[in-house]
């Protein structure tokens, strides 16, 4: 117990003060690159560090967090390896798998843990540094304006949208069809505009045109000049951009692609990605301990800086793999469920493979 105590605190200092030197590096590596993109755009000073960058720091901890936790498990392993504590414990007649139990733990519950932050913490810190990329800089995504977009509102209906402009919730050139069970048309509005009310969650329709018809054609039509309307279509189901999903909750994101999927958008690809990859992505902690053990507690010419180069090589393998296999998943030429757990299913048959051979 004194030993699984003294790894897992060992380890842990290691991965906290990885992420600590990462939050620093990936900062001031974002910063030069986009320094001036802030200035060009009139970012304060204040904004960008005291908003922007806190806000930032919870993504960065998400990304990091399996490559910290497996170098600091590589360089513990590696240590031990070299001082011959390993060959020691192991000729006391304590097996390598029996010391992979504090590891394993550790890296356990830092995936519970990163999976609960990953899917309810950065999603709200999200929000803040996404919306603030839009603002101050030219690389974030633009795709804030759709035009012609088909929806289907509800059995049978169907919205028609020529132009829609995310910022201010506003649609233009708007038709609403409703269809009976044969496919024949029923009522059709036309409206110049439509407004998205936040306080009464409703569509105001300005200047609608509304025709209902029959099987002769046209029987009736009213001119109004503005009718408020609820739609099962709210305004974040009119327009997507690709950071969506990461700005979303696990609970948020699920039921947005409920609605997507309820009203036949196309594209859906990325957004299921990102939301199958909130589940799998927490794993890769726990997957890269079990695999930096054995593969650390081998000695080899060179010591701590042939581990570390070789958990590198591992650690950006894995991250490659994660990245090579998305645009398929984006496509749904592979399953959006099978992209976001492929890498770490290969991942993670290769770390039981090592596992297994692992000397006792």
């Amino acid at each position: 117990m004194t030993y699984d105590a003294h790894i897992i605190r060992r380890l842990l200092t290691g991965y906290l003060l990885l992420i600590g030197g990462l939050i620093i590096f990936f900062v001031v590596l974002h910063y030069v690159e986009y320094v001036d993109d802030f200035m060009d755009r009139g970012a304060t000073m204040r904004d960008v560090f005291l908003i922007y960058y806190p806000n930032y720091v919870p993504e960065i901890i998400k990304l990091t967090s399996p490559l910290a936790l497996f170098i600091s498990a590589i360089f513990l392993t590696s240590r031990l390896s070299q001082k011959l504590e390993l060959a020691s414990l192991q000729t006391s007649g304590v097996s390598l798998y029996r010391l992979i139990v504090p590891f394993a733990a550790t890296g356990l519950v830092v995936s519970i843990g990163m999976f609960a932050f990953n899917g309810w913490v950065v999603p709200q810190t999200n929000q803040v540094r996404l919306a603030f990329e839009q603002d101050y800089t030219k690389d974030a995504p633009r795709r804030a304006e759709y035009a012609n977009i088909h929806r289907i509102n509800a059995p049978g209906s169907v919205l028609s949208v020529n132009f829609y402009e995310r910022r201010s919730k506003t649609a233009t050139s708007v038709t609403l069809q409703q269809f009976s069970e044969e496919g024949r048309l029923l009522e059709r509005i036309d409206a110049d505009r439509m407004v998205w009310s936040d306080s009464l969650e409703t569509w105001t329709l300005i200047s609608p045109i509304i025709r209902t018809f029959d099987e002769n054609g046209e029987r009736r039509r009213v001119d109004m000049a503005q009718l408020d309307t609820t739609l099962a279509l709210g305004p974040r189901d009119l327009a997507r951009v690709q950071g969506d999903v990461e700005a979303m909750t696990i609970t948020e994101a699920r039921d947005y692609l409920q609605t997507l999927q309820r009203t036949a958008a196309n594209r859906t690809g990325a957004a299921l990605v990102g939301y199958h990859t909130k589940y799998s992505y927490p794993f890769a902690n726990l997957i890269l301990v079990l695999l930096a053990v054995p593969l650390a507690s081998v000695r080899r010419r060179g010591g701590h800086a042939v581990q570390l180069g070789i958990g590198l090589f591992v650690a950006f393998a894995y991250l490659a793999i994660m990245k090579l296999t998305e645009p398929f998943g984006y496509a749904e030429a592979l399953s959006p469920l099978m992209t976001a757990w492929l890498p770490h299913m290969l991942f993670a048959v290769i770390a039981g493979w090592f596992v297994f051979r692992a000397r006792t």
